[in-house]
């Protein structure tokens, strides 16, 4: 049986890169930096999923605390990185990450001098939330919320 949710992950092509703007810009907090997981045990857990040998990996945890509800930024050190155009919002498959955040318009500001690219002009309402998207330099899509109610969790404002 299912007990919680833990973590998004992210690929990346460049962890130190990633790790830097998620902290600097999104301001989430390191709870793991980056570190290599190589060798026979990371083999048997994703050697069917990654084609080149030695499977490698380099993780980092981030997050606004220490609990299971975090991104966990990956690269691949042996695949070739691709170009992708991001991932359309109406497609089958994860479409975007959601933030919680208690100033939308202060945020928007910080995020977009820090490099964010917005997909909306301006913020919603709906359902008792103020939204807008944008997208982080990987192309990784983003939904900031700012709840009406802080109490509240954000799926139940209405």
């Amino acid at each position: 049986m299912l007990t919680g949710l833990a973590h998004t992950a992210i690929c990346v092509p460049d962890i130190e890169a990633a790790v830097a703007w998620y902290r600097d810009v999104l301001g989430l907090t390191v709870l793991s930096p980056p570190y290599l997981m190589e060798g026979d045990a990371i083999t048997r857990d994703m050697g069917e999923l990654v084609p080149s040998r030695p499977v490698a990996i380099r993780a980092a945890i981030l997050g606004t605390s220490a609990g299971d509800h975090v991104l966990e930024v990956v690269e691949y050190p042996n695949e070739p990185a691709r170009d992708t155009d991001p991932h359309p919002v109406t497609q089958p498959g994860i479409t975007h990450v959601g933030l919680v955040c208690d100033d939308l318009d202060a945020t928007r500001a910080d995020l977009e001098a820090g490099g964010a690219v917005f997909l909306t002009s301006g913020a919603a309402s709906i359902a008792r939330l103020r939204t807008t998207w944008f997208r982080d330099p990987w192309g990784v899509t983003f939904i900031l919320m700012e709840k009406t109610d802080p109490a509240r969790p954000y799926w139940h404002q209405h």
